[in-house]
C-alpha cells in the first residue's frame, strides 16, 4: 500500500468532516461521496473550522440545499455563519472572474444585513434566497474541482517589501500571478495596508464592478473575519488584471489620469482631511453641481471641496445624492436596451440609476475607511464617474425630471384623497405589485410628508426586494439606500427611498429562486 501523505491525510479528515457534517446518507443520495473519493485537487484553500459547511454550499446540488441549511439553523448554526462560509465558497471557487458569481458575492453581506430587519422567525429568508443563487451558480462552474483560488506561491522574483507600486505595474502589465505574488506580500503585513494597495489599482478605471467589488469584499470581512482579507480582496487583484486584458480596457479613464493633476493643483497630497460639516444648502448645491457637470468639472469641484476643508462625508453626501437623481429622473430602459426580465420602461438591474447609485455609495464608504490619499482620490473619482454615467449611457437626464412628477402625484389623489399613512401604505404595495413606479414613488413622496417612521415604507419594499430575482441587484440597492437613508440629512434623505420604490415596482413579478421553498422551510 502507498505510504499516505500529510496532505492526503488531511484531505482525507476534511472529506470525513464534512460527511459527518450532513450525514453519510445524505451525502451517497446526493452522490458526494464517491466524488469525494476520486478528489485530489492540489494545493486547495482550506478553512479551518468552516471547511465543511465551505465544502457542504460547494458540492450539494442547489434544488437540495435549502432543507439541510434550515436544518442547520434551527440546530443552531447562525445565520453569520452561513453566510461566511458561503462568501468563502464563492472566493475560492470564482476569483471574482464570473459575472454571476461577483454579483452573488456583492449580495451577501446586503442579504445578512436584510436579515436582521425582519422578525426571527422570517430572518433567514434574504440569505437563503442569496446562498441558492451562490450554490447554483457554483455548481453550473463545476464546484470545487473548478475552484479558481488557489495558495499563491511566492517566488524570489517578489520580497517581503513589495509595494503599491509593484503591485500597479504587474496589474497594468496584464501579469496575473506576478501581481497576486505581490498582493499576497502586501496582506502578510496587514489588512488595511492590503485594502489601500488595492484601491491605488482600481482606481485605474471607473468601471462599476471595479469599483464596487472591493466594497463589498471588505464589508464582508466584519463577517468572514479579518484574517480573510487577503482571500477577499484577491478578487479585485484578478479583476483588475482580467480587465486589463479586455477589448474595452481604456473605458472610463479619464479620471485616474486627471486625478494626479489634481492632487497637484489643490496640494491635496500630505494635506489633513477637512472636519467643516456642510450646511444643507452646500450639499444641495455641489450635488446639483455635480450632476450638471462634465466628468472633469465633476472631479475638480470636488478636489476643491476638499481643499476648503470640507469634511469628506459632506462631500460623499452630495455625490450620492446626485448619483440618485439618475434613477429618479430615468425614464426607463428604451427598447434596444431589453434583455430578458428587464422590460421597456424597466429600471431595476443593471440599469444606469442603479449602478450610479452603488457605485457612488462604494466611493463613499470606501473613503470612510481607506487612507487620507485615497479618501480624496475615492471622492474625486466618485464624481468623475457620477458625471460620466449620466452622459454616456444614453438620456437627456439634464431635462428629465425627478419622480414622481406632477401627473404621479395628481393621480394618487384621484386614486385616494385619503392620505393617511396606513393608505399610503396600502397604496405603496398594490402599485408595487402592479408595477405601477409612478404610483409608488408618490405614495411614498407623500408619506414623507407625514412625519411617520421610515420602518413601515421599508418594510414594504424589503418583503419585494427579497421575493423578487432583481436582475442580480436588488440586496445590494436595497442596502445602498438602507446606508445612505441613514447618513443623509433629513430634508434630502427620502430621495433615496423613492428611488428604492421605483426599483421594487420596476422588479416585481419575477419570484427569485428558491424563495418559496425557502417560505414553506421556514413555515412563514
Amino acid at each position: 500500500m502507498a505510504e499516505q501523505t500529510r496532505r492526503d491525510f488531511l484531505a482525507d479528515v476534511g472529506r470525513g468532516m464534512l460527511v459527518a457534517g450532513v450525514g453519510y446518507g445524505a451525502a451517497r443520495d446526493l452522490g458526494l461521496s464517491t466524488a469525494w473519493a476520486a478528489d485530489d485537487v492540489p494545493d486547495s484553500l482550506t478553512f479551518g473550522d468552516r471547511e465543511p459547511l465551505v465544502r457542504l454550499l460547494q458540492d450539494t446540488a442547489a434544488d437540495k440545499l435549502l432543507p439541510m441549511l434550515v436544518a442547520k439553523w434551527q440546530s443552531g448554526t447562525s445565520l453569520r455563519e452561513l453566510v461566511a462560509a458561503a462568501a468563502l465558497a464563492n472566493a475560492r471557487t470564482f476569483g471574482g472572474e464570473d459575472y454571476i458569481g461577483f454579483h452573488t458575492m456583492m449580495a451577501l453581506a446586503p442579504a445578512y444585513q436584510m436579515s436582521r430587519e425582519l422578525p426571527s422567525e422570517q430572518s433567514p429568508l434574504p440569505v437563503l434566497k442569496v446562498l441558492y443563487r451562490n450554490s447554483q451558480r457554483i455548481q453550473d462552474h463545476g464546484g470545487h474541482k473548478s475552484e479558481i483560488l488557489h495558495p499563491v506561491a511566492l517566488t524570489d522574483a517578489t520580497s517581503k517589501s513589495s509595494t503599491t507600486d509593484d503591485l500597479h505595474q504587474a496589474v497594468l502589465g496584464k501579469n496575473r500571478d506576478l501581481a497576486e505574488q505581490h498582493f499576497a506580500r502586501i496582506a502578510q503585513r496587514s489588512a488595511d495596508e492590503a485594502f489601500n494597495d488595492v484601491l491605488e489599482v482600481v482606481q485605474d478605471n471607473t468601471e462599476v464592478h471595479r469599483v464596487v467589488m472591493p466594497y463589498r469584499a471588505w464589508d464582508l470581512l466584519d463577517i468572514v473575519g479579518r484574517e480573510h482579507a487577503h482571500t477577499m480582496l484577491r478578487q479585485s487583484v484578478r479583476y483588475c488584471v482580467k480587465s486589463e486584458c479586455g477589448n474595452h480596457n481604456d473605458y472610463a479613464r479619464g479620471g485616474s489620469r486627471l486625478l494626479p493633476k489634481l492632487f497637484d493643483q489643490f496640494k491635496l497630497v500630505g494635506r489633513p482631511l477637512g472636519t467643516k460639516v456642510a450646511e444643507d444648502g452646500w450639499v444641495e448645491h455641489l450635488s446639483k453641481t455635480l450632476f450638471a457637470a462634465t466628468p472633469d468639472q465633476a472631479a475638480e469641484a470636488v478636489a476643491a471641496a476638499l481643499a476648503e476643508g470640507f469634511a469628506p462625508d459632506s462631500v460623499g453626501e452630495a455625490i450620492t445624492l446626485a448619483a440618485n437623481q439618475l434613477l429618479l429622473r430615468d425614464m426607463g430602459r428604451p427598447e434596444k436596451q431589453t434583455s430578458a426580465g428587464k422590460p421597456v420602461g424597466s429600471v431595476h438591474g443593471d440599469s444606469i440609476g442603479v449602478h450610479a447609485c452603488d457605485s457612488a455609495n462604494a466611493w463613499r464608504n470606501m473613503a470612510r475607511v481607506s487612507n487620507a490619499r485615497n479618501t480624496a482620490a475615492c471622492l474625486i473619482l466618485g464624481a468623475w464617474q457620477m458625471a460620466h454615467d449620466r452622459g454616456s449611457r444614453g438620456g437627456d437626464f439634464l431635462n428629465w425630471q425627478p419622480w414622481p412628477l406632477a401627473e404621479h402625484t395628481e393621480g394618487l389623489l384621484a386614486k385616494s384623497a385619503d392620505q393617511t399613512p396606513a393608505t399610503l401604505l396600502g397604496i405603496l404595495d398594490a402599485a408595487v405589485r402592479a408595477n405601477d413606479q409612478a404610483l409608488a414613488s408618490a405614495a411614498v413622496a407623500a408619506y414623507s410628508k407625514l412625519d411617520q417612521s421610515p420602518r413601515a415604507v421599508f418594510d414594504v419594499l424589503l418583503k419585494y426586494s427579497i421575493s423578487e430575482d432583481g436582475a442580480l441587484h436588488a440586496e445590494k440597492f436595497y442596502r445602498t439606500v438602507s446606508q445612505e437613508f441613514a447618513t443623509t440629512r433629513p430634508g434630502f434623505r427620502w430621495r433615496h427611498i423613492i428611488a428604492l420604490s421605483r426599483v421594487a415596482a420596476s422588479e416585481c413579478g419575477r419570484p427569485a429562486a428558491g424563495y418559496d421553498e425557502a417560505k414553506r422551510l421556514l413555515q412563514t
